[in-house]
């Protein structure tokens, strides 16, 4: 495999944007790697600026669940293209997708379209501590909720405790009411409420964590969460961005059967374009202006192009109900990586749930951010680069989910099923 023209690609980006990228994550870092500069996706396959092709397993991070360069998501966007691309004014497609998505998640009654996930966690707790006059929030080491000031909290710092600013040009101001609980501990969230007692407006978590590896939540988890904030008068967040009609049509919520108080949306609701979405109960949602007193706003929100995509997917997804073959799929992946790693005697261990799946080499089930920190890293690195050298593109980080889409064949999960094995005999 040659990546010349992605090296020279990078040194040139290294230039003019910091550390060549826009996303960290993208510097291949923590592979010690150059990064791959991408020239175009279809399907289930990417390829790179040397011409080398990957069956894709990050999907743009989850939004591509219909595989790259969909036929009928590219006519939608060309129809909407030639209308324009911006107004700044409402559209009905605006309408449909609100429409749509609350249809699909009963727990939400009125949505706000924004531009990101990071945008949508910002209004979300800026709309539940105005509903409830409190200013604290409780979020889960290890949950990522964007690069938002006040989420960005240091993740080893311990749960229970204020938070420390976990990037600098972030002041401690900021995140001194956030405080972080530890995932799949109810008596980390417990300790906090009894300590913190009518002060904490909201608890937000990714339902299904997926940036610190796939961790699904343990049974009785987010019951005990739903059951806590009951109690204690908080609103229960549910950050779905990368859940969100990926592992169900519904979410996370309709698998597990829990309804939060408001939910955050992105990455498939948009078709991959820039979109987000935060929404719930209809009397939180009228406090948002102009409807009520709580203020956000944005010029690209419900902009006509990613609205498009998202109601080009979303009606795919509904017509379609890939969900169960998406289940299959994964489990069937997993198990494949759980059965070649076993026979090579490398501990690992391997989550799956609709089209979403992860793995962490590993003696020990890993519940939680501190028990992912164990795992090895190193190992995963050198099995990254020879996946890569496979043509498997996976996420270059031990700490990312992994997604299979409609377009995967029965023979790229096979391919990959092949380069696992070979990979593991490079160990």
């Amino acid at each position: 495999m040659q990546i010349t023209q992605s090296k020279q690609l990078f040194s040139r980006a290294q230039q003019r944007i910091p550390g060549g990228v826009n996303s960290p994550v993208r510097a291949f870092k923590s592979v010690n790697m150059t990064p791959l500069f991408i020239t175009r996706g279809l399907g289930s396959k990417l390829f790179d600026a040397d011409g080398n092709e990957y069956i894709d397993y990050v999907g743009s991070w989850g939004p591509m669940i219909l595989g790259h360069a969909h036929e009928e998501v590219v006519r939608k966007l060309e129809e909407t293209l030639r209308k324009g691309t911006s107004f700044g004014a409402p559209t009905e497609g605006e309408i449909l997708l609100a429409e749509i998505v609350c249809e699909a998640v009963p727990s939400v009654e009125m949505l706000r379209l924004v531009n990101s996930g990071s945008e949508a966690s910002m209004s979300a707790l800026r709309v539940a501590r105005g509903y409830t006059g409190r200013d604290k929030i409780v979020k889960f080491e290890g949950c990522y909720h964007g690069s938002v000031d006040h989420l960005l909290v240091q993740s080893g710092s311990g749960a229970m405790t204020l938070g420390t600013p976990d990037s600098p040009g972030v002041p401690a101001a900021f995140v001194e009411l956030t405080l972080q609980a530890k995932f799949n501990d109810l008596e980390s969230v417990i300790k906090l409420t009894e300590e913190n007692s009518q002060e904490i407006a909201a608890v937000i978590l990714e339902p299904v964590a997926g940036n610190m590896g796939m961790i699904p939540p343990e049974h009785g988890f987010l019951q005990g969460l739903r059951d806590i904030c009951d109690r204690e008068g908080i609103l229960l967040i549910f950050d779905e961005v990368m859940s969100g009609f990926r592992v169900d049509y519904g979410g996370a919520q309709n698998i597990f059967g829990i309804v939060p108080d408001m939910s955050i949306f992105g990455k498939v609701i948009g078709g991959g374009l820039p979109v987000g979405a935060y929404g719930g109960r209809q009397d939180i949602m009228l406090q948002v202006a102009p409807a009520g007193p709580i203020y956000q706003a944005g010029t690209l929100s419900g902009n006509p192009l990613a609205v498009a995509a998202g109601l080009a997917t979303l009606g795919i997804l509904k017509e379609q109900n890939p969900y169960p073959d998406l289940g299959q799929k994964t489990a069937w992946l997993s198990g494949e990586f759980k059965s070649a790693a076993e026979s090579a005697g490398i501990p690992i261990q391997t989550q799956a749930m609709g089209g979403m799946f992860g793995f962490f080499f590993s003696e020990n089930p890993v519940h939680n951010y501190q028990q992912a920190l164990k795992t090895d890293t190193e190992k995963f690195s050198r099995f990254f680069r020879s996946m890569l050298k496979q043509g498997i593109y996976l996420a270059p980080s031990a700490f990312e989910s992994l997604f299979v889409s409609t377009a995967h064949s029965e023979e790229d999960l096979e391919r990959t099923a092949v380069a696992f094995r070979k990979a593991l005999r490079d160990e």
